[in-house]
């Protein structure tokens, strides 16, 4: 072995390296970005969860206790409301997380040591319905406003937590419409990000030069294909996870397919766009999983939205797989429908119409 042919051989691969700036990107980007994700921006212990307080009592030990609840940092008032129906739409339409009521004869059920009030959680997040089980498990020391004339002691005044949706907390069901998003994200930004290149890489450009075919129409005719393959992956996940784990569409079909449709054309736009980047079909991978790793640990799929910082979310709200599981969870797992839900399709449509723009502009027939 020659070490001088060695040492070229190696000097020449780092100036390859160097003269790649997405693999270089990768070399150090990968492990900051892994290191702040797992480090500063996921968090399991859950605080500050949504939350709407129906007080119908509105006596001093029901304020007393409204502010003891909120002390534990479990919760955060986010509105109020007038009745347990009211608390349920709004759980419904993904508003908030828990719900708080307070009967009107809080005290008298506070004297004979009853159920005193009764917490509602969206239980389709198992991480929340845990977080929000420590509601009950909170002491109340209160003094009612009538003394009690017996001496026989009471049992203590309960707080009940009642689970919606998901009371078993069986965690397929919250998993599998999540993995329809982590699956369509994965796919179809990575078909598609090659796409442009591919047709570069194999000499078909010049062809293309040669047609008719507008900037418009080729990107267009470059998604369409893969949105009917999207499709087909969403039916093959709903099938398998209603035959294999029981997992439920509460709602209409008819609106699991167009918020798969959203997601679906958002993820292709950004792979056009991507691969109007790249200069090869590697390099086009290599961009494809900067965007898949933040969307899987900042989305709400592996760890739950609410724990994560604010500059974390700020960043999740960017990424379309935020609000497809906003609206693939609320539709399934809480019968909710688009209208709704409709700031998260608003944001997938307004996603959309950038990344198709940007990638139509950036593009260009030529070999260049």
């Amino acid at each position: 072995m020659s070490w001088r042919r060695l040492w070229a051989v190696v000097i020449k691969e780092l100036r390859q390296l160097r003269r790649d700036h997405i693999t270089l990107a990768m070399i150090v980007g990968i492990p900051v970005m892994q290191l702040i994700l797992f480090g500063y921006a996921i968090n399991l212990n859950l605080r500050h969860l949504p939350t709407a307080i129906a007080d119908q009592a509105l006596t001093s030990g029901s304020r007393q206790l409204v502010m003891d609840m909120l002390a534990t940092g479990v919760i955060e008032p986010v509105t109020n409301a007038q009745s347990p129906q009211q608390l349920m739409d709004m759980l419904r339409r993904g508003e908030i997380s828990v719900g708080v009521v307070i009967p009107q004869d809080f005290e008298r059920r506070l004297a004979t040591g009853d159920e005193v009030v009764q917490v509602l959680v969206d239980g389709s997040d198992t991480v929340v319905q845990s977080a929000a089980i420590q509601l009950a498990q909170m002491p109340l020391a209160y003094t009612p406003a009538e003394p009690r004339q017996s001496s026989v002691p009471l049992p203590a005044a309960r707080i009940s937590v009642v689970s919606f949706y998901n009371p078993q907390r069986v965690s397929a069901i919250n998993i599998v419409p999540g993995l329809i998003g982590i699956i369509l994200t994965m796919t179809m930004v990575m078909f598609t990000s090659v796409a442009i290149v591919r047709e570069r890489e194999r000499g078909n450009m010049e062809l293309l030069i040669a047609t008719p075919v507008s900037r418009a129409e080729l990107m267009l005719g470059k998604v369409l294909p893969y949105g009917i393959i999207g499709l087909i992956q969403t039916s093959l996940i709903l099938l398998l996870g209603m035959l294999l784990f029981e997992v439920p569409i509460r709602g209409s079909v008819l609106d699991v397919y167009c918020s798969a449709m959203l997601l679906i054309l958002a993820n292709l736009s950004m792979g056009l766009l991507i691969s109007t980047r790249a200069q090869s079909q590697f390099q086009a991978m290599q961009m494809t999983f900067f965007v898949f790793l933040p969307s899987i640990l900042l989305s709400g799929f592996m760890f739950p939205f609410d724990g994560m910082p604010r500059p974390a979310q700020w960043l999740a709200e960017i990424l379309p797989l935020t609000h497809f599981l906003r609206l693939i969870r609320g539709i399934m797992l809480r019968g909710a429908d688009l209208s709704d839900l409709w700031p998260e399709w608003l944001a997938l449509v307004v996603f959309i119409a950038l990344m198709m723009t940007l990638a139509i502009v950036r593009f260009r027939k030529s070999l260049d």
